[in-house]
C-alpha cells in the first residue's frame, strides 16, 4: 500500500475511519438474521462472616478437579504515609518469605510440590494473594493462608 505523505500526516489517518465506517454500516438489502440472545451464567456465591469479622465468600463449581483461594486485604499504597511509600508492595512479599509454622522459604516450595499456581498483587486499595490447587489440596492452601494471616508476626525479624 502506497502512503502519501501531506504535512507530516498520513492520508491514511483519513481513510482508516471512513473504512472502519463502511464494514460496520448494514449492506443496503441484505437481511441482517437477528441474534441469539446472550446466555450469561450465574455463578451462585454464599457469604459468611466469621465472629473475628473475616468475610468469606463460597462459589462451588466441580467443572474442574481445582480450587481457588483468594484472599484479600483492606490495604494498599493509599494507606502509605507520604515519605514512605512502597510498603504495602514490600509487604506483600513478605508475607510470602514464611510464618510461625512455615519456614522462611517454604512458602512457595510447599504450593510448587501440590502443582499450585500462585501469586500475588498490590495496588491502591488491596492487597490480594490467591492459590489455584488440585481440588484435594483446597486443606494445604487454606491452613498456608490462615498461618500467615494468624502468626505471620513471630517469623518478622529484624534482618
Amino acid at each position: 500500500m502506497a502512503r502519501v505523505l501531506h504535512r507530516g500526516r498520513s492520508s491514511l489517518t483519513a481513510v482508516v475511519p471512513l473504512l472502519i465506517g463502511a464494514l460496520l454500516a448494514p449492506h443496503a438489502g441484505s437481511a441482517q438474521p437477528a441474534a441469539a440472545p446472550i446466555k450469561i451464567p450465574t455463578v451462585p456465591v454464599v457469604k459468611f462472616v466469621l465472629p473475628n469479622g473475616l468475610t468469606v465468600l463460597l462459589s462451588e463449581n466441580h467443572s474442574a478437579p481445582i480450587t481457588a483461594v483468594v484472599v484479600w486485604y483492606h490495604v494498599g499504597s493509599r494507606n502509605e504515609k507520604v515519605g514512605r511509600t512502597g510498603f504495602a508492595h514490600y509487604f506483600e512479599h513478605m508475607m510470602f518469605t514464611g510464618s510461625q509454622h512455615v519456614p522462611e522459604g517454604q512458602h512457595f516450595k510447599i504450593l510448587e510440590a501440590i502443582g499450585a499456581n500462585i501469586n500475588g498483587t498490590t495496588n491502591n486499595d488491596r492487597t490480594l494473594y490467591f492459590e489455584v490447587v488440585p481440588s484435594n489440596e483446597t486443606e494445604t492452601a487454606l491452613w498456608l493462608e490462615s498461618d500467615r494471616m494468624g502468626f505471620l508476626p513471630p517469623a518478622m525479624t529484624q534482618e
